[in-house]
């Protein structure tokens, strides 16, 4: 069951910052089955090696735990965390199914890309509708994600001015920021905006992000329940779980 919606347009938020896919865009569902096809592929090939038992990638449960909302090398980690594995990190240049950690990573990475070309970006027109009236009362907008291919997916989607700042996950790279669950991209996306995140809310499909934002201190989190589940999200923190954030009325 969903909680009670609040009235975002009688709470003079200062910002409103969200993630991207899952949330704005279509494009998790494309994540999912890139990690999907890279791990399914990966611990096959190792089943054949060693006489290991196979077990498949969950698209919706091991997403959702393990991979969603992590920068893509720590998504690597983790799900291999998750099955007692462990590789060499190796480096960001290594090529697509190189056996390291970074070599897995820009497998995944060649695999959504090349989904993208083929099926293009969907956007879920609530999200966009909700942004782009909060953005005409005078709230700041940023998207907060861990994807290095963001502005990329923003850009084929024609959302570029729906934003005034973009931290996505090369951005985060280069200046230094942890990656979700920490709250360092929330906190930068605040002081790019020039708002206060008790002021402000934040938008998540992931656990580790509604953690993110609230330890940032916003103080509005809002889940959007792609697979991760109403009671995590709440059990996170997060104060009010929706299917889709066209569920909020888009007037005052």
């Amino acid at each position: 069951m969903y909680p009670a919606l609040p009235d975002l347009f009688s709470m003079q938020l200062q910002g409103f910052v969200v993630d991207l896919d899952g949330v704005v865009t279509q494009t998790q569902r494309c994540h999912a089955l890139a990690w999907k096809e890279l791990f399914d592929d990966y611990m096959a090939e190792r089943s054949r090696r060693d006489g290991s038992p196979f077990t498949a990638f969950d698209a919706t449960r091991d997403f959702a735990t393990f991979v969603d909302g992590r920068p893509r090398y720590q998504g690597v980690v983790s799900f291999l965390d998750s099955r007692s594995l462990d590789l060499p990190y190796g480096a960001p240049d290594d090529p697509p199914g190189q056996e390291t950690v970074c070599g897995l990573g820009n497998r995944k990475n060649a695999l959504y890309n090349d989904m993208i070309r083929r099926e293009g970006v969907e956007v879920f027109g609530g999200a966009v509708r909700l942004i782009r009236a909060l953005a005409a009362t005078g709230v700041r907008i940023a998207v907060v994600s861990a994807s290095r291919n963001c502005r990329m997916v923003i850009h084929r989607a024609k959302l570029t001015p729906l934003f005034e700042v973009v931290i996505d996950g090369i951005y985060a790279d280069e200046a230094g920021l942890h990656g979700k669950p920490a709250p360092d991209t929330f906190r930068r996306a605040a002081d790019l905006l020039h708002i206060d995140p008790a002021r402000s809310a934040m938008v998540e499909d992931a656990v580790s992000g509604i953690k993110a934002g609230l330890s940032a201190g916003y103080g509005l989190a809002i889940g959007v329940d792609r697979g991760a589940g109403v009671e995590a999200m709440m059990a996170a923190g997060a104060h009010v779980v929706v299917p889709d954030l066209g569920a909020f009325p888009l007037a005052p």
